[in-house]
Formats: C-alpha cells, sequence, structure tokens
C-alpha cells in the first residue's frame, strides 16, 4: 500500500502528505485519496486521462479499506460527471471504469458506484435535452431525484418529479419548483 499511496500522490503532485502517516492512518489516507481524485477530475481531457484515470482507480481499490476507496471512487464519478460535456462521453469513460470496481469483495459498493453512475448518465442525458419516461426516472435514486427536482430547469421533468419520485420532500421540491398547486 505504501508504494501505491506515494505513486498516486507523485501522480497528481501532492507532496505535503506524510506516506507512512497515511498507510497507518486510515482518515488521513482518506484525505489523501481525495486531494488526487480532485486533481485527476480537473484534467481537462477525459478521453486521453481515461487509461489513467483507470489505473488510478485500480490502485485505490486495491486499498484494504473497502469504505475509503469506494468513497474516493464514488467522488471521483460524481466530479467527471460534472465536468462532462454530455452522456455519450461520460458513457465511455464510466465504460473503462466500472470494470475496476470488480475488484470490491462487498457487493453493495459495487452496486452503489453503478448505480451512481446510472444516476448520471439520466442527469447527463436530460441535461442533453432527453425527457426520460417515468419508468427510466424511477430507476433513478432517491439522492438523484431529489437533485433533478432541485437543478432541473425542465418542466417536464419537474412534473414527472412532482408525481412519481421516491419521497414526499422531493415531490414537493418538485411541484414548488414547477409551479404546481397542491390538489
Amino acid at each position: 500500500m505504501h508504494t501505491d499511496l506515494a505513486e498516486l500522490l507523485a501522480a497528481a503532485g501532492i507532496v505535503d502528505v506524510d506516506v507512512d502517516e497515511a498507510v497507518a492512518d486510515g482518515h488521513v489516507r482518506s484525505s489523501a485519496y481525495q486531494r488526487v481524485v480532485s486533481v485527476i477530475a480537473s484534467s481537462r481531457s477525459r478521453d486521453r486521462d481515461r487509461d489513467r484515470d483507470r489505473a488510478i482507480v485500480a490502485t485505490i481499490l486495491r486499498d484494504p479499506d473497502e469504505m475509503a476507496s469506494k468513497t474516493a471512487v464514488v467522488a471521483l464519478v460524481d466530479e467527471i460527471a460534472r465536468k462532462m460535456a454530455g452522456p455519450a462521453e461520460f458513457r465511455r469513460w464510466s465504460a473503462a471504469l466500472l470494470p475496476e470496481t470488480d475488484r470490491l469483495r462487498t457487493a453493495a459498493f459495487r452496486d452503489f458506484i453503478r448505480r451512481r453512475v446510472h444516476d448520471w448518465l439520466i442527469r447527463l442525458s436530460i441535461e442533453d435535452g432527453h425527457l426520460p419516461t417515468p419508468a427510466e426516472l424511477a430507476r433513478a435514486t432517491a439522492w438523484m431525484q431529489r437533485l433533478l427536482a432541485e437543478r432541473s430547469t425542465s418542466p417536464e421533468v419537474l412534473a414527472l418529479l412532482a408525481e412519481s419520485a421516491h419521497t414526499r420532500k422531493t415531490r414537493n421540491i418538485a411541484k414548488h419548483r414547477a409551479g404546481i398547486r397542491p390538489r
């Protein structure tokens, strides 16, 4: 783990982390991973960096603390998705990354990352002009539905969420933002 962490930090240009301390302390290591992820996500070209991103994720996922590694990978997915131009670009990037998640022994962690990627594909598709079907929107997690209710500018998406979001709070946010009056 020492070598992996040292290489990740060096590749990200982070020189102020004590690698020995990070190896010994999971909190320090998790913080270091978050900093590495932030540097990775700030790169300009996802297509050019896809192989590098996959290698970095593979390295992070070798950490025996699966919670820390899953958290770092989810943070990377979130940061990259926010920078993507559209769903096709994110689909290509995530297709290279997802096989690495099979390294996780905990099925729930693998599933969580896959659901997060799916959520971002829904959001990016909506931002690209796609109107999801009620079934597509139902497959989004409560987290993504709430994010869409809070940030979508599509009256159609807001109306769908107001009608069928997983939680009452999200339905109410969508109703308020869509200007739908209670019955």
